[in-house]
């Protein structure tokens, strides 16, 4: 396992990230303890959820018991100071989290000291705000997404609230680094310009979805990237089990992500086929698993801190981990550029 900084600050995380947002609904406590033991094994020290898991669905009943069960393993290990943590408050738009209001002074101490309880954690290692306010392109939005709607003088105040209220809480020892998800190319340097002005703590990171059927971090957000050092932590880098070819010719296979979530929150339809079926004929070329390519592309990418894995059997864990072991050659990466000029955008 490698390691790569978080962003400017002096925290090292492994190059595979620990998801965890199918535990408590598509996975029991006893299996996630069991994949962070795993994990832990293979080098795995970082681990990232948040407030809303798990999902799959997203349901207010069983919001926090993702955050419960990692809470139980630390009990159980004694393992918490082994462990990068990174967890999220929520944007606007869910009601059930603090009447949907979002993230603002009020509700990030809130949102921050009920993730500490369940977490059985004194300090989170990364706090991330899970999605913009104002709103934003991510979740397949892109399709209605219109920015000129937005308040730019309201959008930067909030910005300026969340980070003088994530400073005042890295003074008090409960946050360590401060990271975005789901942000844009504006959004981030704003902050960044912002914390530069008052002195406040800088954006560490981004988790934004990258894989190899959604890659607009390619452009002004990898050179954000280059130049600011704010790298990306990338979730879902199979395109929620699109890319191991298992829904392939309309397949649905009892138990998968798409038997719960028709089309995986928009990604599954007719047009990334013919490039998955592309990338499926590629691994198989050079003999290689489909998802352990795609992971090892992802890992690949120079702006990449760290590639987030989801996994809701034992199977799946040790072979997405295993993708660590996995430098693609220059001929498969051009192989996969080729692929990817024929079919830019699928999701």
């Amino acid at each position: 396992m490698k390691y790569n900084s978080l962003g400017r600050t002096d925290i090292s995380v492994s190059e595979i990230c620990l998801g965890t947002m199918t535990w408590g609904s598509q996975n029991s406590e006893a299996d996630a303890h069991a994949q962070m033991d795993y994990a832990v094994e293979k080098g795995v020290n970082f681990f990232d959820t948040a407030e809303l898991y798990p999902t799959t669905p997203v349901s207010p009943e069983t919001q926090g018991w993702t955050e419960d069960y990692i809470g139980s393993w630390f009990s159980k290990s004694g393992k918490r100071r082994d462990i990068v943590l990174a967890t999220k408050v929520a944007g606007r738009g869910r009601d059930y989290l603090r009447g949907g209001e979002g993230a603002d002074a009020k509700n990030i101490r809130l949102a921050l000291e009920a993730s500490l309880k369940r977490l059985r954690t004194d300090y989170v290692d990364l706090y991330q705000v899970h999605w913009p306010n104002r709103g934003h392109f991510h979740f397949r939005q892109n399709w209605s997404y219109n920015p000129f709607t937005q308040d730019r003088d309201k959008a930067v105040a909030n910005m300026l609230e969340i980070l003088e209220t994530l400073g005042a809480l890295v003074n008090e020892g409960k946050i360590r680094a401060i990271g975005l998800s789901n942000e844009t190319t504006w959004g981030i340097q704003k902050y960044l310009t912002l914390s530069e002005q008052k002195g406040l703590p800088r954006v560490a990171s981004v988790q934004n979805e990258y894989n190899l059927l959604y890659r607009q971090f390619d452009l002004d957000l990898a050179e954000l990237s280059h130049h600011e050092d704010v790298g990306l932590l990338a979730y879902s880098p199979l395109a929620g089990g699109i890319l191991t070819g298992k829904y392939v010719d309309g397949l649905r296979p009892k138990g998968s992500r798409a038997s719960i979530n028709p089309d995986i929150g928009g990604r599954l339809q007719p047009l990334q086929e013919p490039a998955t079926k592309a990338y499926l004929a590629l691994a198989a070329r050079y003999g290689l698993n489909p998802a352990v390519m795609a992971l090892a592309f992802c890992r690949s990418r120079p702006f990449m801190t760290s590639v987030i894995i989801g996994a809701t059997s034992m199977e799946q864990l040790k072979l997405d981990i295993g993708a660590a072991d996995l430098t693609l050659s220059d001929d498969i990466l051009a192989e996969i550029a080729k692929v990817h000029r024929q079919y830019p955008l699928t999701l």
